[in-house]
């Protein structure tokens, strides 16, 4: 299984049966919790907001959803806010954690907190899913959030996360590229060595779950036209699903220009800890938000 567009997915995770539980920290904008209850309107999410509980009652009741079937934590402080939100997750409250109005690195840094966080042991990496109006399914690049300057060990588990994450929204057998600017085996291109250990890894089952080819250039990965001009013999050309980024830099990059040069649709959140962890900009639009509480939902265990 696949999915073409973000309606596809919203339609698999509303058939499916319950409402997962939500833990948004510092839910004191209107976007996070107009996505929230936007989301429990269509029997996704069941949305437990912790922050100030009287700027969140005025949200509720800008948003004309005061009697909301919401649950509120108060706590002030964004330290103090986002270690209360953990905690409900680490205590089976919670089904997922989502980061509402607060910097990045308050928020990052108790969610990876050794003592009360939510790692476990392992990289966490940030996994997205786009909707870009010229492809013809949806496309996960990654990282472009998490890991600056992956080691091939690092990239290996990114692969995992994310074809893990896939696997639990309905994918049988990802499609997965390991990005360079050239497609041939390069010793002085450290990112074609580790292409082409990636695909090895896989070919000798160390990769399991899907198809790793590597090193492939962009073009080649989505657009087989493209690939069979240059003679490149591939299983995934043409037809990719996931696009691994050589570092931090050329993922980011990649996302943004999806969004902003091909008018993208995002979602995305934060895999290999206990739990999803959504983790948009505090400027993410609302639709944003949204689309990225289905995809953790779905990918919530």
């Amino acid at each position: 299984m696949t999915y073409r567009t973000f309606a596809e997915l919203i339609e698999h995770v509303k058939a499916a049966p319950g409402r997962k539980r939500m833990v948004v920290a510092c839910a004191n904008d209107s976007h996070s919790i107009g996505a929230a209850l936007n989301a429990m309107k269509e029997g996704i999410v069941h949305p437990i907001l912790v922050g100030e509980t009287d700027v969140m009652k005025t949200i509720l009741r800008e948003l004309d959803a005061v009697d909301a079937d919401v649950e509120l934590y108060n706590c002030t402080g964004l330290k103090e806010t986002c270690q209360l939100a953990v905690q409900l997750v680490r205590e089976g409250k919670g089904d997922f954690l989502m980061k509402g109005k607060v910097d990045t690195s308050i928020f990052l840094r108790e969610v990876v907190n050794k003592e009360h966080g939510l790692g476990k042991g392992g990289v966490m990496s940030h996994v997205t899913l786009f909707e870009v109006p010229t492809y013809h399914k949806l496309l996960v690049p990654v990282d472009g959030g998490m890991v600056p300057y992956p080691t091939l060990d690092q990239k290996k588990a990114i692969i995992e996360n994310t074809v893990s994450v896939l696997h639990r929204i309905g994918y049988d057998c990802p499609k997965v590229g390991v990005l360079a600017c050239k497609e041939k085996l390069d010793p002085k291109m450290p990112e074609t060595v580790d292409g082409r250990a990636l695909q090895e890894m896989n070919e000798r089952g160390e990769i399991t779950g899907c198809i790793v080819e590597g090193p492939i250039s962009y073009d080649c990965a989505v657009d087989k036209e493209i690939a069979d001009f240059k003679g490149y013999e591939s299983r995934i050309a043409g037809d990719v699903d996931v696009l691994l980024a050589p570092n931090i830099h050329a993922g980011n990059i990649m996302g943004k220009m999806l969004v902003c040069t091909a008018h993208a649709k995002m979602a995305g959140f934060i895999e290999g800890a206990r739990c999803p962890i959504i983790m948009t900009s505090r400027g993410s639009s609302e639709e944003e938000k949204y689309l990225s509480i289905v995809v953790a939902a779905a990918a919530a265990v």
